[in-house]
């Protein structure tokens, strides 16, 4: 028997049951849609518990519904093809077979339409209902297509609707990471993981060439969080979780193949990197991208324009945009000659004060641990690091003396800079082009390091104490400066009121042990409160 057609769903007021009641109406509804098709139009009021108000209702909805279509697209009770509308199938030379599947094919475009729009619903366990119940939808409907889908590349994966759910997830008004953090469950999936991300890669591009190069904030972030979430296996025989099971061809399968996933990855940061960033989302990119991102691209020199123009935009993003490009230099051989220059030149008086201070000096210590590094290179920093001593705070000081000892100890050569031997004409200005620009040309190797002898008079005991180690000669073994690269102002006034007195010193009054002598009576003689 053929349904008939009955209201619009979308005009009906829907009565509001309660929790309970609603939950046992609705499975009454939905066993007795699936024992005999008389009852098809009860589908009608299933779907209008969808879209109730109570975020409890229609969760008990998307619940009825993930059962009902659940076993229907099981059944293949849906029609398969080119979907005809609604009122031509009616009216057409249809089978009564025919007709029903074709009406219940229409619900079930409903309900997805509505689950979709659930998912910017403003309760967050309406948005994981339907998010679950989608992507249940979508591993029923890999192995019961509903469409004619081309065989030789995308096989049975419901790929129109993983898109339409990263549409919705890729908001461009609301913060999704709460809902995104749920959805990185179904990452764990092979197939889903690599048609999520050609879809992020598609929907990157239809949005942000719309907007011309403007900056969209939420979406990119929105964008920024699914991605970062991904990580792409390393070797072929870990791709052996599918939502989708595959019966045939499955060795000819792109979700199936490392190389392809590795691609896709690709595609997906490069397509999202060429568009003009906010400033605090490059850092968040920068920070992940020698572990996260780099390790899983098929070729991560192309990172190299992105890394050049986050350079560019200075400060901490320049020191980890240089980060990024040192990986390259030493994993995959990239020729970057101006790479120590742009490190020198993002020494200045701000890398004492930024929050990036420590991750600074780690890194700048490996990238100048190397021991085949240029003399002049080397005595360049020393010296540059020396002169922006002489105005940095004590916390800095205990991080950059250290610093400048390992430098020495590494390079025997720069030495001269601690003692010159005397000539007959003393040197009466510093030789040092502070302002110079290139590491090759400041003239360090002519210079000496007398910014740590003055140093040495330093009002902090610490600061002093450091910058005496220059006086006798330094040890092979180098310092750790790991131990400092933390350290806060806090924590260094702290240490100094710590240190207890060993000797008693003899004062010239007696010590106060109270704020007022004479008994406990004197406030209530000059303070009377009646």
């Amino acid at each position: 028997m053929a349904p008939t057609r009955k209201r619009n769903v979308s005009s009906v007021k829907t009565t509001e049951p309660s929790a309970k009641t609603g939950k046992i109406d609705l499975n009454s509804k939905v066993e007795r849609i699936l024992e005999s098709r008389k009852h098809a139009n009860d589908v009608f009021d299933v779907l209008e518990v969808l879209q109730s108000e109570k975020e409890k209702t229609i969760i008990s909805a998307v619940n009825a519904c993930s059962k009902l279509f659940s076993a229907l697209l099981e059944k293949k009770e849906l029609f398969k093809g080119k979907l005809p509308a609604e009122d031509d199938a009616l009216s057409g030379s249809y089978s009564a077979e025919e007709k029903y599947r074709i009406f219940m094919r229409h619900r079930y475009n409903s309900c997805v339409e509505m689950l979709l729009e659930h998912l910017s619903h403003e309760q967050h366990g309406v948005k994981e209902s339907a998010m679950s119940c989608l992507m249940k939808f979508a591993a029923a409907e890999g192995q019961h297509p509903l469409e004619d889908l081309d065989w030789t590349e995308h096989y049975s994966f419901p790929r129109e609707l993983i898109l339409a759910v990263v549409d919705r997830l890729l908001s461009k008004t609301t913060d999704n990471s709460l809902l995104i953090s749920r959805f990185q469950e179904f990452l764990e999936m092979e197939d889903v993981r690599y048609y999520v991300m050609s879809s992020i890669r598609e929907n990157v591009g239809q949005v942000l060439d719309k907007s011309k190069g403007a900056v969209m904030p939420v979406y990119q972030s929105n964008v920024l969080t699914l991605m970062s979430n991904i990580s792409v296996p390393s070797q072929e025989s870990e791709l052996n979780n599918f939502m989708v099971k595959q019966e045939a061809k499955h060795e000819d399968w792109k979700a199936a193949k490392l190389l392809e996933h590795k691609r896709a990855f690709e595609k997906m940061w490069l397509g999202f990197l060429k568009y003009k960033l906010p400033n605090n989302m490059y850092k968040k990119i920068l920070v992940i991208l020698h572990d996260s991102i780099l390790p899983h691209m098929s070729k991560p020199t192309l990172m190299i324009d992105f890394l050049t123009a986050a350079y560019e935009v200075g400060g901490a993003i320049s020191l980890l945009a240089l980060n990024g490009l040192f990986v390259l230099i030493h994993q995959h051989n990239l020729d970057y000659p101006d790479f120590y220059k742009k490190l020198y030149n993002l020494l200045e008086p701000s890398v004492f004060h930024v929050k990036y201070r420590a991750r600074f000096f780690h890194l700048a210590n490996l990238f100048l641990s190397s021991s085949h590094l240029p003399v002049y290179l080397v005595a360049a920093f020393a010296k540059r690091l020396a002169r922006l001593a002489l105005t940095a705070p004590p916390t800095a000081l205990l991080i950059v003396l250290p610093f400048i000892y390992n430098l020495i100890r590494r390079h025997p050569s720069c030495r001269v800079l601690i003692h010159r031997p005397t000539t007959g004409d003393e040197l009466l200005e510093d030789p040092y082009l502070m302002d110079e620009g290139d590491p090759a040309h400041c003239c360090a190797l002519e210079s000496s390091l007398w910014e740590i002898k003055t140093l040495q008079k330093h009002y902090h005991p610490d600061v002093a104490k450091a910058a005496m180690s220059i006086n006798s000669p330094l040890s092979e073994q180098e310092e750790d400066i790991n131990e400092v690269l933390e350290i806060t102002t806090y924590e260094v006034m702290e240490r100094d009121l710590k240190q207890s007195q060993k000797k008693s010193v003899p004062l010239e009054f007696e010590t106060a042990t109270q704020l007022l002598q004479g008994g406990g009576d004197v406030l209530g003689q000059h303070f009377c409160l009646d």
